[in-house]
This record gives C-alpha cells, structure tokens and sequence, in this order.
C-alpha cells in the first residue's frame, strides 16, 4: 500500500504540473454540459407502439391496420387494458400508447370520443417524434375514414401524456448520454496519454527497473483519473440542475455507484491501449477508434431499437450501453439499483476483466 500510495502522489504531481490537462479537465465538463444540449438533434424510426383497443370496432381495427404499415412504426401489440400496456411501457417494451375509448367507432361520424396518447419521456426525442408521427397516422386514417361521409375531423382529438418527461425538453434526453461522453472521453483518454507521454520521454524506465508488480502500477494509473471523472461527473450534474433544471430522480449514489465502474473500464482500456503503442499517435488512433465505436453503437446518440439486428447484438458486448440505461432510468426515472442489477452486474465484469487485462498488457521489459 505504501508504494501505491507513493505511486499515486506521483502521478497527482505529475498532472498537476502539466500546463494543460487540469484546464481541460474543468473547461471540457463546462463545455460540454453548455453547448452540446442545445446542438444535438437526431431522428427516429421503428417507434414501437403498443393499442389499447377498448372499442374492437372495424375503426379501431383500421387505425390498428394503419399503424402497423407504417414505415416509422412498429406495432409491439393490443393489450386488453390500460394497466398492461403501461406495464410494458415502464419495462421499456413500448415507447408509445395508443388508447381507443369503447364507443369511439360509432362517436367517429358525430363527436368523436377523444383517444388517449401516452409517451415515454424518458427517451424524449423518440417519444415526442412518436407521438408524432403517431398522431400523424391515426388522423390520415380517421380523416379518409370521415372524408368518405363528407365530413372533417374535430379539433382535439387526440388527448397527449409525456410519462418521465413531461415537458419533452430534448435536451434532458441528451444530458446523461453526455455525462457518459465526458466520463468516456476523460476516463479513456487521459490514463492512455499519461502513460505513453511517459513511454515517449523514457521516465517509465525506473519503473520498469524497479521491484513494482505490475498490477500496483497499473492501479496507480487507474486511481488518479478515477477521482478526477469523479470531479467532472460532479460538475456535469451541478450545471445540470443549475442551469436545465434537470436533478437525478432517482438516488445520485446510484449514479456514482454505476461511474465508478464505468470509469474504471475505460481508463483500463486507456491504458491497455497505452500498453500496447509505442507512439502518441498509435494511442489517438487506437482510443479514437474505440471511442466512436462505443458512441456510435451504444444508444447514446441513437436508440438502439433503430439500428440492424446485428449492431444490436454488437451493442450488449459494450460497457456503455449497460451505462446508458443506468443514467437515463436513474435520472430521469428514479429506478433502483434493484431494478437495474443487471446492468451493475455487467459494469463490475467488465470492470475486473479490463482491470486484469491492462496489468497483464504492462510489460516490465520494454
């Protein structure tokens, strides 16, 4: 421990002495949290939707029909009655419901029964786009179902309910997938560039000549930029709630729980990368590949419901997508960590498994 300990102090001066990484750590969380909310968009396709038909009349039969030919929906099922369809909407099976009150086929040629729409919040972009495209199929079909009597449709219809995120502000979609960009950027590329600056001025020598087993100095390079993501993180959410609004529904406790396994699988990665260069530019190309990978195939820009059956299978073979749906079920569902133990399950294997594998990168003769 008290090599460790020694280790550690090192790497702590170490960073504290560089003229630019401590700037970048406290202005990349601020940047971020700032600028990138308001740019990010995206769209959606294979919204899945799920009936409630209480009325089983051939209208509401047609609107089911009509949904499902959809190019932007998928009809996931009819359920018999509310309760069971909002079930499968907080289990995340659903992204919209669909409401047909009983009556509504014979009400459609006077005053049409309202439908009821319910959303999940919790993705807002997909949920707002949804109930849109949603809203957009049902009335095309109940106006070519009234303009063959000669009659137009009524205003308000369609009743909406955004569950989780109730003014559907995209933007506290986008926070948490960011924090995890941050924790993934910082935690992954730091730990690499630390240990292959050291490679490229020849201080990792006396390291490698002295009695330090190799999973003592791999700790010593995993520690230092585990507290600093644990600063950033906690930066990240005080911007959060201070300038959007956005506070964790659930415990912050769970968060950290989930970041700190998080943080230490990428900077294993970062310095199993780091193990395996001999160059700064190996690393950035290496940690770059990497980095895109888990951004682009995770769910953290686009759900992953939208992506080929094989990208979704690729998806549960990466840490992020299991910390993905911590953060955005914790935030803004308040989920317990009961409810997601799978998912802490799988951060803490991968956690111990890239721990292991960047000791066993590190070689002591190089």
């Amino acid at each position: 421990m008290g090599v460790l300990r020694t280790l550690i102090i090192k790497e702590l001066r170490q960073f504290k002495r560089n003229p630019f990484m401590p700037k970048l750590v406290v202005a990349f969380p601020i940047m971020l949290t700032l600028v990138l909310p308001w740019i990010a968009t995206m769209d959606v396709r294979d919204v899945q939707v799920g009936v409630v038909d209480y009325d089983r009349s051939d209208v509401s039969q047609k609107m089911v029909s009509r949904v499902n030919s959809s190019d932007y929906l998928i009809l996931e099922g009819v359920y018999a009655d509310h309760d069971s369809a909002l079930k499968v909407l907080e289990d995340g099976g659903i992204d919209v419901i669909l409401e047909i009150p009983s009556g509504f086929g014979k009400s459609i040629l006077g005053k049409p029964e309202k439908l009821g729409l319910w959303s999940n919040g919790v993705n807002a972009m997909k949920g707002s786009l949804g109930s849109q495209y949603l809203i957009q199929t049902v009335m095309s079909c109940l106006q070519d179902i009234r303009s063959s009597k000669g009659m137009d449709l009524p205003d308000g219809l369609i009743e909406t309910v955004n569950f989780y995120n109730p003014t559907m502000d995209y933007k506290h979609y986008m926070i948490p997938a960011l924090i995890i960009m941050l924790l993934v950027m910082v935690g992954g590329f730091l730990p690499a560039l630390n240990l292959v600056t050291e490679k490229e001025f020849g201080t990792i020598e006396q390291i490698n000549v002295s009695p330090v087993n190799r999973f003592v100095f791999t700790l010593s390079k995993l520690i230092p930029f585990w507290v600093i993501c644990f600063i950033d993180l906690g930066i990240c959410m005080i911007l959060a709630r201070l300038v959007y609004g956005l506070s964790v529904a659930g415990s912050v406790w769970s968060i950290f729980l989930a970041a700190a396994f998080f943080i230490l699988v990428m900077s294993s990665i970062g310095v199993m990368l780091a193990n395996m260069s001999e160059t700064m530019q190996q690393t950035m190309f290496l940690m770059l590949f990497i980095v895109l990978s888990f951004i682009l195939i995770s769910g953290l820009m686009t759900p992953v419901e939208s992506m080929p059956i094989w990208a979704q299978k690729l998806s549960w073979c990466l840490p992020p997508t299991y910390m993905v749906e911590i953060m955005r079920s914790v935030y803004l569902k308040g989920t317990s960590i009961a409810e997601l133990w799978v998912n802490y399950a799988a951060l803490g294997g991968f956690a111990v498994f890239f721990c292991c594998l960047a000791a066993l990168t590190y070689k002591k003769q190089q």
